[in-house]
């Protein structure tokens, strides 16, 4: 809710969706800012506009005509937008976010319809700075940054991958209520090794292939020194860049600025407290836990790292602990005869005999569970989930890539192969499943939703200096704690979207209360941090 007074007037105010009210516009208010004569003379509260755009949106065909529709409306009436989002947050996410953005993301110089977040091309060397200062608010508190490499499991999209940026730092808002004025989408365009692309008339980014290298690293440098420059409080969260290029950089930058990977960090503590949800079914202790990762990117080393540093706090020792995870990626089973690992991937390479079959390796390491972030499709296979269901009484079977296309398995599956004893999450989501003896189950939804924005929020309030490893552990215990015992004896294993906000709220000051406890904050510790944080968060009304 911004609190600024319209300093603008006429077709200008309506154009300014940080202050436009479009119907909602009083009488008094019409004639104050000059708008008598360009709204239709009906007034219309804020309610009665959502009712209308839901009334809209459900007589549109397709999952991207309602992106569309919301996206134009988010650039006409900010308020609108986000109090329609938060009217219904389980049915809009999936619009806004994956698994349609997705395909918004593909699609992006074909359906482009005007400006939205900060391109930085990379043939602006010299001059990031001056272009960040065109940037109309001058107090950034969020930037999500991608260069577009690896968008999803999609591959290079460019700068068509700018889609992400700008889904991401919507859901920080109407998950978590972080106030949208302080967010900044950004794309680093450094061009694209995707040929359809550079061939396509219609792209709209750089014309060449992407600058790797010094050169690269020198232009995000520029970047981030830009930043901390103009927005000294900013967080900086990198977004889908290619694995040699995201481990690196949060590695360089992680402990100079305040700043994570979402999908390294976000995606693991999000597993993390699937884990959590489903050791209160099992009844499992998590340093007894085994995992086998179908993927060896940073998604994968992201989560088995941040389950062992959890499993530190209950007893393990690091090495112990990382002993208790596998990969397994295109080549097979990570073993330490392979001399094609990453420094990032070497830390859970198994002392073992080759193996090149999936279900041969669940068969010869004994995993408690299996969590796909592969990007390919249908590898949890029957022959996969009924191996784990000899092994397990209640497999763990999480199928983390998104978007649906990409999952390992689906919900239908996973329960069918397992008799209805798999313990499912996944990355995108399934409806529920209903078995053949009339038990009925409802998948989780795996999604980093549940993690990125309650973290932002919380950095937002305290204004905290850094983003630690720890902070995720403490943010999946607290998603977990909040999943009650009628979720759980479906297979829910995380909190009903349709409260995200409650749950992020909730998140927030659990993460709030450690950045105090470790003296990471900017401001003074109040005496009720939930209430602090409540009172901080963005709701979406229009002011008088």
């Amino acid at each position: 809710m911004s609190t600024q007074q319209p300093t603008l007037a006429g077709y200008e105010l309506l154009r300014y969706p940080h202050l436009n009210k479009g119907t909602a516009f009083t009488d008094a208010e019409r004639r104050t800012y000059h708008l008598e004569g360009l709204l239709p003379p009906g007034y219309r509260t804020l309610e009665l506009q959502i009712a209308r755009v839901h009334s809209e949106l459900a007589h549109l065909d397709g999952d991207l005509q309602k992106y569309l529709y919301l996206s134009d409306l988010q650039s006409r009436n900010e308020t609108m937008f986000y109090a329609t989002l938060m009217s219904d947050p389980s049915r809009f996410m999936p619009i806004v976010y994956t698994p349609t953005v997705g395909e918004a993301c593909q699609k992006f110089d074909h359906i482009y319809r005007g400006a939205r977040g900060m391109y930085l091309p990379i043939s602006a060397r010299g001059r990031i700075k001056a272009l960040l200062q065109n940037w109309p608010e001058k107090d950034v508190r969020f930037i999500v940054v991608t260069d577009g490499e690896r968008i999803l499991g999609l591959g290079d999209l460019g700068i068509g991958g700018m889609g992400i940026p700008i889904g991401k730092l919507s859901l920080y808002t109407a998950c978590a209520g972080v106030p949208p004025q302080y967010c900044m989408p950004v794309t680093l365009d450094v061009g694209t090794n995707n040929h359809e692309l550079l061939e396509d008339p219609l792209y709209l980014g750089l014309r060449h292939e992407r600058v790797r290298g010094d050169e690269y690293r020198a232009f995000v440098g520029e970047f981030i020194d830009a930043v901390q420059a103009l927005f000294p409080k900013c967080c900086v969260q990198w977004e889908d860049f290619a694995n040699f290029n995201a481990v690196p950089l949060l590695a360089h930058y992680k402990d100079k600025l305040c700043t994570y990977n979402d999908d390294i960090q976000g995606t693991a503590a999000v597993a993390l407290a699937g884990i959590f949800g489903a050791l209160r079914i099992s009844g499992g202790k998590l340093t007894d836990q085994r995992f086998l990762f179908l993927g060896g990117g940073s998604a994968a080393t992201g989560i088995a790292e941040l389950i062992s540093e959890a499993m530190t706090l209950e007893g393990l020792t690091i090495d112990e602990a990382r002993a208790r995870h596998a990969l397994f990626d295109v080549h097979g089973l990570m073993v330490r005869s392979r001399s094609d690992l990453a420094d990032f991937q070497k830390p859970f390479a198994v002392d073992h005999a080759p193996l090149d079959k999936f279900v041969d390796a669940v068969k010869a390491l004994k995993p408690t569970g299996i969590i796909g972030v592969s990007t390919v499709p249908k590898l949890f296979n029957q022959q996969v989930i009924e191996a784990m269901s000899e092994l397990n009484e209640r497999p763990i079977i999480f199928p983390y890539s998104n978007p649906t296309s990409r999952s390992e398995c689906t919900a239908e599956e996973a329960y069918t192969w397992s008799n209805g004893n798999a313990i499912f999450a996944s990355g995108s989501p399934f409806p529920p499943v209903t078995l053949h003896d009339g038990r009925t189950f409802v998948p989780g939804q795996g999604n980093n939703v549940y993690i990125f924005p309650a973290m932002g929020m919380a950095v937002y309030a305290t204004e905290a200096t850094r983003v630690t490893e720890e902070m995720f552990i403490v943010a999946a215990k607290a998603v977990a704690e909040q999943v009650s015992e009628e979720s759980l004896e479906t297979g829910l294993i995380y909190p009903p979207q349709a409260k995200i906000l409650d749950a992020s709220l909730h998140v927030a000051a659990r993460v709030a209360e450690h950045i105090f406890d470790k003296n990471l904050a900017r401001v003074p510790r109040p005496k009720d941090i939930e209430a602090y944080i409540r009172e901080r968060a963005y709701k979406p009304a229009y002011t008088a």
